[in-house]
């Protein structure tokens, strides 16, 4: 993954992408990520970025000039990119727009949005407008972390085990299975046996039901969108009888 982000706070974003997953992903130049402060490219002595909104309201509005050279900046070096402005009223991303995102081979600008709201004009320079949830954020640094971050599990090599990213929530249509690790009992609650059994196909039904159990639970509605094998209808059938 190739991306820009456009910003007036980088440091938000230098702190979480220099640990981890994101900064082994880097090392190994899985990932390649630039970030841009916009008031670097605002004019006059204050490097303005805001102002007040024509027909008046509360709040400032950011100015579109910044965005725009910016963005022909970046675009001079003919490379192709894909603009995404961050926004409460995008397309809410999901596991599959990361898993789309993580097989782009165009370069990403993330344009952070901060204030009341961005000038309207800057949406012409856009690709897609996206969200990360149905509530307001102080600004679009969190949800470029959050897009970034979900990427970049998805890129071969980032994960020290591959398989992580298939088995976890949302990568098989469904919330996660719960885990456990030794001790074999902590306080009375002991490890169900099933997953000592050594038996791996009892360990795999164990852990597809109790997925979907949960997913029945708290998301009922990602069921519906499931393709369901026959063992799915057998493991449903026998939650609906417990």
């Amino acid at each position: 993954m190739k991306c820009d982000v456009l910003t007036l706070f980088p440091d938000i974003l230098t702190a979480y992408l220099n640990e981890s997953i994101i900064k082994r992903a880097r090392e190994k130049n899985l990932l390649d990520i630039k970030l841009y402060n916009i008031r670097d490219f605002a004019s006059g002595p204050h490097r303005t970025v805001d102002d007040s909104p024509y027909g008046g309201g509360a709040g400032m509005v950011f100015k579109p000039e910044p965005i725009f050279r910016i963005v022909d900046y970046l675009k001079k070096d003919g490379e192709p990119r894909k603009v995404i402005l961050l926004s409460p009223q995008g397309v809410t991303f999901d596991q599959s727009k990361a898993e789309a995102y993580a097989k782009e081979d165009r370069r990403f600008i993330f344009i952070c949005g901060r204030y009341e709201g961005i000038d309207e004009r800057v949406k012409v320079l856009v690709d897609e407008e996206i969200s990360i949830g149905d509530y307001v954020i102080t600004g679009g640094e969190l949800a470029a972390l959050v897009i970034i971050d979900a990427v970049t599990r998805l890129i071969p090599g980032a994960l020290g085990d591959e398989k992580s990213a298939e088995d976890e929530s949302f990568s098989w249509g469904l919330f996660d299975y719960p885990h456990y690790t030794r001790p074999r009992e902590f306080r009375g609650m002991p490890v169900p046996n099933v997953l000592v059994s050594g038996n791996h196909k009892e360990i795999w039904l164990w852990r597809r039901k109790e997925a979907l159990k949960k997913t029945i639970k708290i998301r009922p509605d990602l069921i519906e969108k499931l393709e369901l094998t026959d063992i799915d209808k057998k493991i449903l059938n026998s939650i609906e009888e417990e």
